[in-house]
């Protein structure tokens, strides 16, 4: 075999090496895109958190000398609330763009709180109103048993508030019951499949 087929074998060969990684690559990123998008009754919602290991750190050090699940979900919400709320034009931010930004709307707010509670273990998921996004959470605390929440098939959840600078677990709903467009979880992007919602 001579040289210069040798060189358009081994050409060739690239190409197509080439090619496959390139398919590879795209077919990869849809697959992240498609595990990021949920279809809701407004369009589709992308959703930006994270597991990152500085996430992990953040909500560790956030929640040093707490001795209760509602001191270190409060702790959290502070410094989630804390950030400025300031509209974003383009699509949701993660949660360390947030951070650095040191701003955010709805979306990059709650993206930044439900992977902070997620790095510290805790069962949490979005819910998506009309033009608006927030975060539930269960919570088993004597301190705000009276504080009302939304009841899902029969287990109470406390609305976190990412926008509302200072608020407290259990914010009030500002929505009807009817205007709860989906509850999902952004982790596994799966809708949360109920019987029953309950404002009370």
């Amino acid at each position: 075999m001579s040289h210069a087929v040798k060189s358009k074998n081994f050409s060739l060969l690239i190409i197509v090496i080439a090619a496959i990684a390139f398919v590879y690559i795209v077919a990869k990123a849809a697959m992240i895109a498609e595990k990021r998008q949920i279809g809701t009754g407004e369009g589709i919602y992308t959703n930006c958190v994270t597991t990152s290991p500085y996430i992990e750190q953040k909500a560790r050090e956030l929640t040093v000398g707490c001795h209760s699940e509602l001191c270190e979900v409060q702790r959290l919400l502070d410094y989630v609330t804390a950030i400025p709320y300031k509209v974003n034009s383009f699509r949701a931010h993660k949660p360390m763009q947030t951070i650095a930004n040191g701003y955010g709307d709805c979306d990059d707010k709650s993206n930044l709180l439900i992977s902070l509670l997620h790095a510290l273990g805790k069962e949490a998921y979005f819910v998506l109103v009309p033009e608006h996004i927030f975060v539930v959470t269960p919570l088993e605390d004597a301190r705000i048993a009276d504080k009302k929440g939304i009841w899902i098939d029969g287990k109470k959840f406390y609305i976190l508030e990412s926008t509302a600078q200072g608020s407290t677990a259990g914010y009030p709903l500002r929505y009807r019951e009817d205007q709860i467009k989906m509850i999902f979880n952004p982790f596994t992007n799966e809708a949360v499949e109920y019987q029953s919602i309950l404002y009370q």
